[in-house]
C-alpha cells in the first residue's frame, strides 16, 4: 500500500516503523486511568468515615490483659484490630445499630475507634467507662466524641459526664456561651436554646469489682466505618 493511502475501511493506513526487518504500527500509549476518590467523595483526600456504631461490655479474670480481652468480646469488638484514634464526629457520618455495623466488618480488619476502658481487681470497686457524642446541627461541620472513665460512677453519673464532656467541646467551637457550673440537664437546655446542637447522647458500661479478687474491666467504643 502507498503512503498515505486509505485501508478497506476509507480510513488512513497508520504510519509504519521497521522493527528488524518488519513493519509495526506505532500505536500512542495508553492513557492512565483516573484516580478514585476516597469513599465516594469528590475532593476529599483520606479515609472519611461515613458510619459510626456504639457498643460497650465487660470482662473478669485473674489476669488483667484476659479481662480486656473478655470485655472486648462482650462489646462483640475482640475479633477486629482496633486502631484508637481522637473524638471527632465525622461530618454527615450515620449512627447505625451495632448489630448492622458488625454485619459489615470481618474478622481481623483493621477497625478505627474511640475507645474508653477502665479495670480494678479491688473486691466491690465501682468503675465505669463511657463514650459521650455530640452533634452539630449543620451535617457540613463535625461533631464531638468524648470517652470518660472513672471510679465511684454508675452509669447514668458516667453517661451524663461524658455527654456533657463532648457538648461542651463542640460549644465552645460553635462559639455558644455557656456556664460549666450548672448542671447537666440545664447546660443541654442552652446548647439548645443556641440552635447549634441537634442530638447528644451516650453508651456506658459499669461494674463492680469482683469479691475474690480477679480483673474486672469494662469498655465503650465508638467504632468508626
Amino acid at each position: 500500500m502507498e503512503e498515505g493511502a486509505a485501508n478497506e475501511s476509507g480510513k488512513p493506513a497508520p504510519e509504519a516503523v521497521a522493527t528488524n526487518g518488519k513493519a509495526a504500527v506505532e500505536t500512542a500509549p495508553p492513557k492512565p486511568a483516573p484516580a478514585k476518590e476516597d469513599n465516594g467523595a469528590p475532593g476529599v483526600p483520606g479515609f472519611v468515615p461515613t458510619r459510626i456504631f456504639l457498643s460497650k461490655g465487660v470482662g473478669r479474670h485473674k489476669e488483667k490483659l484476659n479481662s480486656f480481652e473478655l470485655a472486648l468480646r462482650d462489646a462483640k469488638i475482640a475479633q477486629y484490630n482496633l486502631v484508637r484514634v481522637s473524638s471527632i464526629f465525622p461530618p454527615g457520618a450515620k449512627i447505625i445499630p451495632a448489630s448492622e455495623g458488625l454485619r459489615l466488618m470481618r474478622p481481623g480488619q483493621i477497625a478505627f475507634c474511640v475507645l474508653a476502658e477502665c479495670a480494678t481487681n479491688e473486691p466491690h470497686r465501682l468503675i465505669s467507662a463511657s463514650i459521650g457524642m455530640a452533634i452539630p446541627r449543620d451535617q457540613n461541620m463535625h461533631g464531638y466524641l468524648s470517652e470518660h472513665h472513672d471510679c465511684g460512677m454508675n452509669d447514668e453519673q458516667a453517661g451524663d459526664y461524658a455527654e456533657d464532656l463532648a457538648a461542651q467541646m463542640l460549644a465552645t467551637t460553635l462559639g455558644v456561651p455557656f456556664d460549666s457550673d450548672k448542671s447537666y440537664d440545664e447546660k443541654m437546655e442552652q446548647y439548645k436554646l443556641g440552635g447549634e446542637i441537634v442530638r447528644t447522647t451516650e453508651i456506658t458500661q459499669s461494674a463492680i469489682g469482683d469479691k475474690a479478687g480477679l480483673w474486672t474491666t469494662v469498655v465503650a467504643s465508638a467504632v468508626l466505618l
